[in-house]
């Protein structure tokens, strides 16, 4: 008989897609074809507010999160070590942190200017403060951290003086863009020359990683929650109500803290959090409860399981792809991406219209090396 730790759980195919339809509309919102004529939702919020561009990366911590409750737990179910585990996380994060960093110097590697906050240091931080807090706490400091960084986070942005600007909602706007702690801790600890856009914040910022990392682990307890020992049935609803009740929770407190992206607000992540869990808990039904014996559902799944299965890799190829197409000339004003962007024939719709046209071009350019790493079993693991 089989001892029971050495057993293998089922993959959540729920996750897999929710990660590769997450990784597609990230590259999608990433490349319109002129971002000034985009569509409303999918450009970022100017500042305060939501729009459909604005969840796509939460959704890619939650979905960092879930796998964090999945993929560690098997490692020490193996055998390893806490230490060995951690030093696996130490070296992953570094790994992708250091790509974030040389995506950022592309393409002329210009060293004075480097941005050093961005989408993949962000990510790296988040996994291993994330796996940190499961691997000697589990659930119960899952929970706590969320809960204290979600109110501490709200009391430094709304109680705390800003130097030079005062008390936020009395002596300067709430979440006013410079008179902000998370923006003015960013200007303090980096040179302008080195943060988003050379300007006064960063949306990646220092201090609005903690946050962050509540988003991260709302999918670690989510995950876990499905790895429960309860009905399938039952963990799809409660999950499907929790999503619900955090959903109508970031809605009210976004009235007296608004949900805001760039500052990761506590509103924004309980927001995004009801969302996501409403969608893992729609794909858990539609999925998992429906078995992986039903092949005609798994072949229909197969571009988002493509992204899902290397989706840091179809992000990372995407940037590369951008960087070039932004950088290589054609002519004497134009680059190859608007070049090709004005290939588009004018009379297919409007401006907005055309530019979505190259976004679903782009995306399905990413599409076709993930597609062959997928049919070949390729996973590539950074």
């Amino acid at each position: 008989m089989i001892p029971a730790r050495t057993i293998k759980a089922p993959r959540l195919l729920s996750l897999d897609v929710l990660r590769g339809a997450t990784v597609a509309l990230m590259i999608l919102v990433n490349n319109a074809g002129a971002a000034s004529i985009a569509y409303g939702e999918l450009r970022h919020s100017a500042w305060n507010g939501c729009s459909l561009a604005d969840v796509v990366f939460p959704m890619f911590l939650f979905i960092v999160g879930a796998s964090i409750a999945i993929a560690l737990p098997r490692r020490l179910e193996r055998g390893d070590t806490q230490v060995a585990v951690l030093a696996q996380v130490l070296r992953r994060a570094a790994v992708i942190a250091a790509i974030g960093l040389a995506l950022n110097a592309l393409p002329m590697f210009h060293m004075g200017e480097l941005r050093y906050y961005g989408v993949l240091q962000r990510i790296a931080l988040c996994y291993l403060f994330a796996s940190v807090i499961f691997l000697y706490g589990r659930a119960p400091a899952c929970a706590a951290v969320v809960v204290m960084a979600l109110v501490g986070y709200r009391l430094l942005l709304c109680d705390v003086p800003v130097p030079g600007f005062g008390l936020p909602g009395i002596d300067v706007p709430l979440l006013d863009p410079r008179g902000n702690l998370t923006a003015w801790l960013d200007r303090r600890l980096v040179p302008v020359t080195h943060l988003y856009h050379q300007g006064f914040y960063d949306p990646e910022g220092l201090l609005s990683t903690l946050p962050a990392v509540a988003t991260t682990l709302f999918g670690t307890l989510s995950a876990l929650w499905l790895r429960g020992e309860t009905s399938e049935r039952r963990k799809a609803v409660w999950l499907l109500l929790c999503g619900v009740l955090l959903l109508g929770g970031g809605l009210a407190w976004g009235q007296s803290f608004p949900l805001n992206k760039r500052l990761w607000t506590s509103s924004f992540v309980l927001f995004n959090a009801g969302l996501d869990i409403v969608l893992l808990a729609a794909l858990y039904r539609g999925i998992d409860c429906r078995g992986e014996r039903d092949s005609r559902l798994r072949k229909s799944l197969v571009p988002w399981l493509a992204f899902g299965s290397n989706a840091l890799t179809a992000y990372i190829f995407s940037e590369v792809l951008a960087v070039l197409l932004s950088a290589i000339p054609v002519g004497h004003q134009e680059t190859l991406q608007q070049w090709l962007f004005r290939l588009i024939p004018p009379g297919l719709g409007s401006p907005a219209f055309l530019s979505l046209i190259y976004s679903l071009l782009f995306v399905a350019v990413c599409f076709v090396p993930v597609l062959g790493l997928y049919r070949r079993k390729i996973f590539i693991k950074l």
